[in-house]
Formats: structure tokens, sequence, C-alpha cells
């Protein structure tokens, strides 16, 4: 799995999104990955994997109570997203979510063809 936020050229849309900081775990089943979205409610979180790409997307929701201004702001971007590319030895097709207190896990398992497998030795 790579991340592709800064090897392609970033759009119009990407500049103006945060990118949520990602921990990565491999293990030999496949890899869990926990994204940080701090104040991101589950309505406003979208993940989308097409092809060999997995990206993840939310909105901030910070409204100010009352007509409330903040006089110091240090997230002024209501958005998060974050691109990665998917590795051939990682089955797409399985990821799983789950999403509690402003943390993201994904569990994406290896595919079949790349899981580690015991191989019977027959006595002959």
């Amino acid at each position: 799995m790579s991340d592709n936020s800064s090897v392609s050229k970033p759009t119009a849309r990407d500049e103006a999104a945060l990118q949520p900081p990602v921990d990565v775990i491999e293990d030999a089943s496949g890899i869990t990955l926990y994204a940080d979205l701090p104040g991101v409610p589950k309505d406003k979180l979208q993940l989308q994997v097409e092809a060999d790409t997995l990206t993840i997307e939310g909105e901030i929701d910070l409204e100010m109570p009352g007509g409330i201004e903040a006089s110091h702001a240090e997230v002024n971007l209501s958005r998060y997203r974050r691109v990665f590319t998917l590795s051939k030895e990682l089955d797409a097709s399985k990821v799983s979510a789950e999403f509690s207190q402003g943390v993201l896990k994904l569990a994406i398992p290896k595919a079949e063809h790349a899981q580690p497998r015991k191989v019977e030795v027959k006595i002959l």
C-alpha cells in the first residue's frame, strides 16, 4: 500500500483538505489502517475503493453555538482527504471499517494467493 498524497499532483479539491494522520500495521493476514479524523461525524465520512485506490474523505463538523465566532482557530479547513494505492497482494473487495471516537479502523486482508499457507509433507 502506498500513500498517493505526495506522489500525484494535487488538484484544487486536494489542496483544500487536511491529510489525516494514519498508522498502518501489517501482519500475515493483511493490513490494519488507523486514521485520526477528529470532528468528523459518521454521516460525513466517506470511504471509496475503486480498482487499486482507497480514498478516505470526511467533513469536519465545527459549528459554533449561537453566532459565536472563534477568535483563534488552528484548523481552518473543514475536510480531510487521503488517497492510497493498494498493492495487488490485498483483497480490496473485503475491506471492513469501524469508526469510533474520531478514529477510523480499516482492515484489509491479503488476497488468497498472498496468504501464507502450510504445505503438507508426505512420507513415502
